[in-house]
Parts: C-alpha cells; sequence; structure tokens
C-alpha cells in the first residue's frame, strides 16, 4: 500500500500553527525558561543511547502540541507502519522502503511482494562474517599468496558516503587493514590512492548495484588496468570482490561468483551501509562491531516505531524542523558534532536528507507551494567556532543548529574533553540567552574609557533567541553512532512524510548524468 497523500498545509493543525505563530514568533527563548524553571526536563528525551535536549527552541507548549496535532492529522503513524511492513512506499520507483530490516533481530517475517526478506538478509550477513573474519586473519591471501594489508572500496553516493563516514568515526576501533575510498571520477583521485598501495596484498571492493555506474566503472577499469600491469586476468578473482546485482556484468569483469555480495532494490543507496555495502566497516572494524553498529540501529528503530510522538526523538527533530522551514522561513540547518572523528558526518548528512527531500512535487503529482527539504551543513566543533558561528551568532539568518555531544573521550585526555564539551554547552546557552545592551556596557565599563563604548556597544550585543538541539551520547562507539544515524534517517522520513513528497527516489540525480553521457558522444 502507498503512503497517504494529504497536503499538510489544509490540515487544521497546520491553521492553527499559522495562527500561533504570529503571537508568538518573537518570544524571546530566555523567557520561556524564566517562566518554566522545569523547560529543560519537559524538553528533553532519553533514550539508552542518545538523549536530546530541544529546550532551547522557539517553541512553547501550545506550538509543539500543535506540531504534534499536525503529525496525528497527517496520519504518521500509519506510513512509519507502512514503512516498516515493506510496503511500496517508494511508488514512483515501485518499490517497498526496507533499510530497518538489515538490521532487525530475530527471525519475524518481512514479506516484499509476498516474499520474506529475513532470510536473505541473515544469509547475507554471514556471508560478510566469513569473508571478513578470512581477510582479518590472513587466511584470505592475495594473488602471490600474501595476506592483504590494504582494502580499496570504490563506489560513489551511498557507496561510497555511508562506509567512508562509518570507517573514519571508528577509527578507534580499527584493525590492522588500511581501508581508502575512490569515489570522484577526477583521475587524479583515483591515481594518488593507487600510488602507495602494493596489488598482491590489496583487496578492491567494487560497490556499484547494476555494475553501470559511470564514476564507479571508470574507475573500477582504471584499478584494473593498474592490477593487471603485474597480474593476469585469472589472479582478479584473488584481490576484487562486488557488491552488486548484475552478475553477468560482475562476471564479465573477471570476479570470481563467490566473491559477489548481494544488494536488494528496496534498500535505497543512501540508506545502504547496512549491508553488503558496508563490507568495507565489517573489514576495517570486524564483524563484530559491524553487529554493534546495527544493534545500535536497530534500538532506534524500535523507539521510532513504538514511542509516542511527543517522546520520538526522529518525529520531534523532524517536526521542529519543520516549525523553522515552513514558518519561519528558515532555509538551512547546521550540524555540529563536537568530535573530530565525525568529520565526515555532515557530508553524510548532505545526502540523506538534500537527496532524500530535495523535491517539489507532492504525493499526488502537484506543484507545491511551500518550501521543502533543508541545506544541511556544518562541520566540527571546536573548529566551527573559528569559521562560520560569527553567522550564527549575529547574521541575520535563521539557522538551527543541531550541537552533537559525548560525555566520555575514548583516550581519556580529560582536560581536552572538559573544555571540549565546555564549549559544547557553552554555544547552544550562547546562541539562545545572548547578551544584552546593560551587560554589554557593563562589561565596556569595566575595560574601557567612556568614549569608547558607544561606539563598540553595538557591535558587542547578541540578541540570542536562535535556537538549537543538544544531542548528547555517553561516548563514540559502534553502537551509539548505529544509533545517531538511525536518528536521521527517520527524521528525513517524517519530514518528507509530513511535506507529502516521496522521500526515495532520486530523479534529480541523474539528469546532469543524461547531459554529461550526450556531452561525451
Amino acid at each position: 500500500m502507498a503512503l497517504k497523500t494529504i497536503d499538510p498545509i489544509t490540515t487544521a493543525a497546520w491553521g492553527k500553527l499559522q495562527t500561533h505563530f504570529r503571537t508568538a514568533k518573537d518570544i524571546s527563548i530566555k523567557s520561556y525558561f524564566v517562566k518554566d524553571e522545569k523547560r529543560k526536563e519537559r524538553f528533553s528525551i532519553d533514550t539508552d543511547a542518545v538523549k536530546l535536549d530541544f529546550s532551547k527552541n522557539r517553541i512553547d507548549q501550545k506550538a509543539f502540541d500543535l506540531l504534534i496535532d499536525l503529525a496525528n492529522e497527517v496520519d504518521l503513524k500509519d506510513g512509519i507502519e507502512k514503512l516498516f511492513c515493506g510496503d511500496q512506499i517508494n511508488a514512483t520507483e515501485k518499490r517497498a522502503v526496507l533499510h530497518t530490516a538489515l538490521r532487525v533481530k530475530g527471525t519475524t517475517p518481512i514479506l516484499v511482494d509476498g516474499k520474506d526478506v529475513v532470510p536473505e538478509v541473515k544469509a547475507s550477513l554471514k556471508k560478510m562474517k566469513l569473508f571478513s573474519e578470512k581477510v582479518i586473519s590472513g587466511a584470505h591471501k592475495g594473488y602471490t599468496g600474501k595476506a592483504i594489508t590494504d582494502v580499496v572500496n570504490i563506489g560513489i553516493g551511498g557507496s561510497d558516503l555511508g562506509p567512508r563516514m562509518v570507517v573514519d568515526a571508528l577509527k578507534f576501533y580499527r584493525n590492522h587493514l588500511n581501508v581508502h575510498f575512490i569515489s570522484n571520477i577526477d583521475g587524479d583521485h583515483v591515481t594518488e590512492t593507487l600510488k602507495g598501495l602494493n596489488p598482491e596484498t590489496t583487496l578492491f571492493i567494487i560497490v556499484s548495484k547494476t555494475f553501470t555506474t559511470q564514476e564507479t566503472l571508470t574507475n573500477a577499469m582504471t584499478v584494473k588496468g593498474w592490477f593487471l600491469n603485474t597480474a593476469s586476468e585469472g589472479d582478479i578473482q584473488h584481490n576484487f570482490v562486488a557488491v552488486s546485482t548484475n552478475l553477468e556484468k560482475v562476471k564479465a569483469f573477471g570476479i570470481a561468483d563467490d566473491n559477489v555480495f548481494t544488494m536488494w532494490n528496496w534498500v535505497g543507496g543512501r540508506y545502504s551501509l547496512w549491508s553488503a555495502v558496508g563490507l568495507s566497516i565489517s573489514l576495517a572494524l570486524g564483524f563484530e562491531k559491524f553487529e554493534e553498529l546495527l544493534a545500535g540501529a536497530h534500538q532506534i528503530d524500535t523507539h521510532f516505531r513504538t514511542s509516542s510522538f511527543e517522546a520520538n526523538i526522529p518525529v520531534v527533530m523532524a517536526l521542529l524542523s519543520i516549525w523553522y522551514s515552513n514558518f519561519y522561513g528558515a532555509e538551512s540547518e547546521a550540524v555540529v558534532p563536537y568530535s573530530q572523528y565525525l568529520s565526515q558526518l555532515v557530508p553524510y548528512l548532505q545526502q540523506l536528507s538534500m537527496e532524500s527531500n530535495g523535491k517539489s512535487i507532492d504525493r499526488s503529482g502537484n506543484e507545491i507551494k511551500y518550501q521543502t527539504g533543508a541545506i544541511i551543513w556544518g562541520n566540527t566543533g571546536t573548529n566551527v567556532q573559528h569559521a562560520f558561528m560569527q553567522l550564527v551568532h549575529q547574521g541575520t539568518k535563521l539557522i538551527p543548529v543541531d550541537f552533537i555531544g559525548f560525555s566520555k573521550s575514548l583516550y581519556g585526555k580529560e582536560e581536552h574533553h572538559k573544555k571540549l564539551m565546555a564549549n559544547f554547552h557553552a554555544q547552544s546557552e550562547a546562541l539562545a540567552i545572548g547578551k544584552t545592551k546593560e551587560e554589554v556596557h557593563l562589561e565596556l565599563k569595566l575595560a574601557l574609557v567612556q568614549d569608547e563604548i558607544s561606539t563598540l556597544l553595538p557591535y558587542k550585543i547578541f540578541n540570542g533567541n536562535r535556537p538549537s538541539n543538544s544531542l548528547l551520547i555517553n561516548k563514540l562507539t559502534p553502537f551509539s553512532l548505529g544509533s545517531l544515524l538511525a536518528i536521521y534517517e527517520h527524521k528525513t522520513f517524517v519530514q518528507g512524510y509530513i511535506w507529502n513528497i516521496f522521500s526515495f527516489d532520486q530523479f534529480g540525480v541523474e539528469l546532469g548524468k543524461e547531459m554529461a553521457n550526450k556531452r561525451l558522444k
């Protein structure tokens, strides 16, 4: 069954939100805290892995209640169930959307077109486990009998961004294998990657569902040519594997049938790192850690599916995003993780969100008259405080921010971590509260002569009232990272569902490729 097609702006809740927005839009976050000493407690949600504090947002209880009413009025619960049950909610491509099935526990059947997909998922995971263990232990050897030392993932989009981000984020847990990624069709990229590699001890993973993606196949052929400078066609079976559904083309490339890992059309590329697309993750961390990543995501799946909307982290984050996008007119959202390990998180989230919800036609085929999607950007704290936070604090644009922090560091550098987290908490507080004219005047009076005060005063005032969420996690682990990524996946789904768009097709990705191909003819 397809998703319901309810235009959100025709709902009673939307009209009430518009009315309430006109009366509440200029009320300060600071005043909300003054009136309600328990605001932080009431506007926080805690799961085993992640705590969301959304108290520093420009909402009162009435706005929050009306946003929940909006979710109920468009029957979000029905959409969530269809997502989990394998219904064909990717209607434009006639596909189910079941990345959640990739991390499901147990053997309860999940049907796609009448077929239970759980056994296939379990079989694929088992194959990943066995292969990873052989490579890591040295049992799987390259064509000259030497153990594998390096792994190169060749893919683009979801076949690159997800695995690359996870491998980088969890490098603390990595084993002895060196893992590299080739994505861009830029020849300099592939050449630089190959420069330091030994073909005898390098394993290449070609990730392409159709085995026809221009960037991936061009890079794969270049790599193959480099490999064959010292090896023979028959040696490819030892040093190349594929994640694909096109067995014919994979075989023509020279990859052995036993070295092909399956994909499914009910998993979109940007949601695929949980599948065999994540083979590079399993190799870099070991399959046990890959399972922990899946377990963290599954915990949020359960939270998302079973929690009331008021206590549901992805739902609340999505509703807040809609509040700023469609009522305040905000066009972008910043994501700032206070961990250098998460330096690749924002590019991953950009694809997840903007490729999903960058749509202007609704599920009924009509042109949309309201704003959808958000520009996602950001970087790691504290680096951003010396880069773009000036714009967020004192610029003319309203930019909601997600701050992501960890209570514990991995290497135990307590002095560093104390200062890092002081900045994590201070930034959200500074955005919300700001600094008044009177406070600035007093500071200047103590530091400057009187005739300089009037000149500098307006430049040092911070109006505050700039919204943010704080996501606090105990420690960066495979489990907690899986939880964090699943939160953003489900947030994206809720946004798209309420905006009445199809979040899972990506026709906008294809136009530029088509025009490039015409130029190449």
